[in-house]
C-alpha cells in the first residue's frame, strides 16, 4: 500500500499557529497584570473631614454662659418656665448629621436679647476636594458676603489686645464702653455698617479661634425707634463651621447696645465652643 506524501509546509503552519496562541496568552496575561497597578495609583482620594458628627446644639452652651448672654433669665421667677427658657428651640433640619441650631430669646426689664447657636458640617461630594477644603471655601463665601470693611491700624490694635478682654468675666460692664454721642451718629444712617461701631470694635476677621474666623457687629433702627444690635462670629475648625448670632433690643428708645459687651460676649461664647470641638 502506497503511504501519503508528508507535506512539510503543513507541519510548519501548525507550529505558526501554536506558537500564536502562546504568545497572545502571554501577551494577555501581562496587560491584566499591569491594569490594576495602573488604575490603584490614577485615583488620589482627598482626606475625609476631622469631623463625623455635630453635637447636640441646645446642650453646648451652659447654663453660666446663657445667664451672661441673656439677663433675662435670672428674671424668671417660675422655676419651670426657667427650665424652659434655658433649653432653647432646636432650629428646624432634614439631617441632623450635617447642620443643627438652637435658638434662644428671653425678655428682661432692660431689653430683649437673641441668641442663634448654628453648626454645619461639610462634606465634599469630590473626591479630590477634601471636606477641609470644602468648607474653606464656603467660609470665604460667607466672609465675603459679610462684606468686612478693610481692617485700620486702631482695629488690628485692638485685635491684637482682644484676648484679655474676652477672658474676663462677660457679664461685668464693658472697660470701654461705647460713647452714646458715637454710637448715636453712627446709627443715624439706619443701616448695618462698619461705622455701626466704636473706633476699635468695627467688623473684621479674627485670630486665634478656630482655623479662620470674622465677627460682624451691625446696629439697625434710628434714634425715634429702639434700636437692636446683632453680632455675628463665624469660625471654622476643620470641616466645621459655627456660626453664633447675638441680638439685642433695649426696652428704651434712644438706649443703644453696647458694643463692645456683646463682642466679648459672642466671642467667649465661640472660644467656648470651639474648646468643645476640639476637647
Amino acid at each position: 500500500m502506497q503511504r501519503k506524501a508528508y507535506v512539510p509546509g503543513t507541519a510548519a503552519l501548525l507550529v505558526a499557529l501554536l506558537a500564536g496562541c502562546t504568545s497572545g496568552s502571554a501577551d494577555s496575561g501581562t496587560t491584566d497584570d499591569a491594569n490594576p497597578g495602573e488604575a490603584g495609583t490614577a485615583t488620589a482620594v482627598a482626606q475625609p473631614g476631622k469631623y463625623r458628627t455635630l453635637p447636640e446644639p441646645c446642650g453646648a452652651v451652659g447654663h453660666g454662659t446663657l445667664d451672661s448672654l441673656l439677663p433675662g433669665l435670672r428674671q424668671i421667677t417660675d422655676p419651670e418656665q426657667r427650665e424652659a427658657a434655658y433649653a432653647g428651640d432646636a432650629t428646624l433640619t432634614y439631617d441632623t448629621d450635617r447642620k443643627v441650631g438652637c435658638r434662644w430669646k428671653v425678655e428682661s426689664t432692660d431689653a430683649t436679647d437673641h441668641l442663634l447657636v448654628d453648626f454645619e458640617r461639610v462634606v465634599s461630594y469630590d473626591n479630590a476636594v477634601s471636606d477641609a477644603s470644602q468648607a474653606q471655601t464656603i467660609f470665604a463665601t460667607k466672609e465675603t458676603a459679610a462684606d468686612l470693611p478693610e481692617p485700620t491700624a486702631s482695629a488690628t490694635a485692638s485685635e491684637s489686645a482682644s484676648p484679655d478682654s474676652t477672658a474676663a468675666d462677660s457679664a461685668t460692664p464693658s472697660v470701654t464702653p461705647s460713647s452714646p454721642s458715637s454710637s448715636a451718629s453712627a446709627s443715624g444712617s439706619g443701616s448695618p455698617s462698619a461705622t455701626a461701631s466704636p473706633t476699635g470694635l468695627e467688623p473684621r476677621a479674627l485670630s486665634g479661634l478656630g482655623d479662620e474666623a470674622f465677627l460682624d457687629d451691625a446696629l439697625s433702627g434710628s434714634g425715634s425707634t429702639a434700636q437692636q444690635r446683632t453680632v455675628t462670629v463665624v469660625f471654622r475648625t476643620s470641616n466645621v463651621i459655627v456660626t453664633i448670632e447675638y441680638e439685642e433690643q433695649p426696652a428704651t428708645v434712644g438706649v443703644v447696645p453696647d458694643s463692645q459687651k456683646m463682642q466679648d460676649r459672642a466671642r467667649k461664647l465661640a472660644a467656648q465652643l470651639a474648646d468643645s470641638l476640639n476637647g
